[in-house]
């Protein structure tokens, strides 16, 4: 039976324990709190609990976890602050606190996600997929999310080099990105005036994320987007 790993579970990385598990795979979530934990159990899944962005932790969980056919990265740890515009804000308005907590955090934790996936990976010396959940400002950057698009440029930049370094061994990597609003729990107050055409669903996403698992040898996808029929507004990044 094949084996997914997924780090984070509370909204998409959730949906796509629930589409692998229907798919006859066994899943494995890395999530931070006990509530996130619970409910990835109760999905019928295992839960490891570890910080993300901690490369000792997220190793020892990997560790834990045994081996990996596919793993996921659906985290996001930009630090959110309801005084703060959303993406960090103008530049001329900007702080170098804020650039670390909208761009720097996030690239570094594609970084250890990078280096301890790529790691374990390579050491199990068998094919495997390697994936990264993105947004739209991995590759656009709107006014006003500059630090945000620059840590999510970072996160592009790491799985494309990925991408060329674990093609040898067999390992697939690709970006996943989401070109606009994913409806769930957490976006339900921001998303609530937008038309459904304009927003993703996190079945979809999870079904794509499947998909890439299948590709064949001579021809594999290292970057993929995913947009709402009604192309959602600039301002979601």
């Amino acid at each position: 039976m094949p084996a997914l790993v997924v780090l984070g579970a509370r909204n998409l990385g959730g949906a796509i324990v629930d589409r692998f598990l229907a798919d006859g795979w066994q899943a494995t979530a890395i999530v931070r709190s006990a509530g996130t934990a619970e409910a990835v159990e109760a999905r019928g899944a295992r839960a490891i609990r570890a910080d993300v962005t901690d490369p000792a932790q997220l190793r020892d969980a990997l560790a834990a976890a045994g081996p990996v056919d596919c793993l996921v990265n659906a985290v996001s740890v930009a630090r959110f602050d309801p005084e703060v515009p959303w993406g960090g804000g103008p530049l001329v308005d900007a702080t170098l606190e804020r650039y670390r907590a909208w761009g720097a955090d996030v690239a570094e934790q594609g970084f250890v996600f990078f280096s301890e996936g790529a790691r374990l990976l390579v050491a199990q010396d068998r094919p495997a997929t390697l994936l990264q959940i993105a947004n739209r400002s991995s590759r656009a950057a709107a006014p006003g999310m500059g630090a945000w698009a620059a840590g999510w440029h970072g996160v592009r930049a790491l799985t494309l080099a990925a991408a060329d370094e674990l093609r040898e061994h067999g390992i697939h990597v690709a970006l996943v990105i989401v070109d606009g609003p994913i409806e769930s729990p957490k976006t339900a107050h921001m998303i609530a005036a937008l038309p459904p055409e304009q927003v993703n669903d996190q079945a979809d996403v999870a079904a794509a994320v499947l998909g890439l698992t299948r590709q064949g040898r001579r021809g594999r996808t290292n970057e993929l987007t995913l947009t709402p029929a009604g192309r959602p507004p600039a301002a979601w990044g």
